[in-house]
């Protein structure tokens, strides 16, 4: 009962509104400008074939492809829905829409040939936002409302559900490692093998590619500390959830580990550059731009 009882009291910890509201703005925002910068790529499935068709996740409901009016469709309503997610208006519908539509579309682009990773997180966070009270505050449906909320597990539990996930993506990232390669992936040589093979084959096809990346692989010794660090970041992920000095010391190491993947392979991923991802991990409503904006906010209304 203690252990179920410390479980219930670490995984419901009082947070204030106003915190996940602020994760409800940013990573709904970064969400809803990501799909409109990708506006482009993500209707471009229209000019595909049939046959290239592979539907993954959520899209194997579907045995065949979309007409391209339903692609521009689906597109305009989740950038639609995406607005008000993150203005808060009407989030009991707005939310759990504008989540699905995150997934359903970028899933569908997933299903015309190679499968990327980079939206997955993300997709994961918004589903988990839409499932929580988070436009409790900072947003029109909280507007004229005159309760003043204080600190609850209801505000707590989504976002220690979203560092968890975080979590998750990492550890499965590290098993993958030793999945393929065994113990013998802290040697550094996959690792290379792997680094060098990629940038072969974007200069092969005329596509970016990491000079960075492509220069190194001439060296085997980088890359034994790399993989062990790469290894260290993932497996210890976990250790992030529990203390908070702990926690702002892996996100500064897996925001420089992101930067590396970039600069050696030009793999990049946005969420977790811009640092969106790992906002969670932190207070945000006792950052001092924060307050600064809210003084302002009241005295604009007074």
């Amino acid at each position: 009962m203690k252990l179920l009882r410390a479980l219930d009291d670490y995984w419901f910890a009082p947070a204030p509104p106003e915190r996940v509201a602020l994760l409800r703005v940013a990573i709904g925002g970064f969400s809803l400008l990501y799909l409109v910068a990708r506006f482009g790529n993500l209707t471009s499935v229209r000019r595909f074939q049939a046959a290239e068709f592979l539907p993954v996740g959520v899209i194997r409901v579907l045995a065949h492809p979309l007409p391209p009016f339903a692609v521009y469709a689906v597109l305009l309503l989740a950038i639609a829905a995406g607005g008000a997610f993150v203005a808060g208006y009407h989030y009991r519908q707005s939310g759990p829409l504008f989540a699905l539509l995150f997934l359903w579309t970028t899933s569908y682009r997933n299903s015309w040939g190679m499968i990327f990773h980079v939206e997955n997180l993300a997709a994961l966070h918004l589903l988990l936002l839409a499932a929580c009270p988070a436009a409790d505050a900072i947003s029109f449906d909280a507007r004229g409302k005159s309760a003043v909320l204080s600190r609850d597990g209801r505000y707590g539990w989504p976002i220690r559900a979203m560092m968890a996930v975080t979590a998750a993506t990492y550890v499965l990232a590290g098993i993958a490692k030793l999945k393929f390669a065994g113990l013998s992936w802290a040697h550094g040589d996959f690792l290379r093998q792997q680094v060098a093979y990629d940038n072969l084959r974007k200069i092969e096809l005329g596509s970016i590619h990491a000079p960075l990346g492509a220069t190194l692989v001439q060296y085997g010794a980088p890359f034994a500390s790399l993989a062990l660090i790469s290894l260290a970041l993932e497996f210890g992920a976990p250790l992030a959830l529990f203390s908070g000095r702990f926690a702002r010391v892996w996100v500064a190491g897996a925001w420089i580990f992101h930067v590396a993947v970039a600069a050696l392979m030009a793999i990049i991923f946005p969420y977790q550059l811009t640092l969106v991802a790992f906002l969670p991990y932190f207070e945000l409503e006792r950052w001092s731009i924060v307050r600064q904006i809210f003084a302002r906010v009241e005295a604009s209304r007074s």
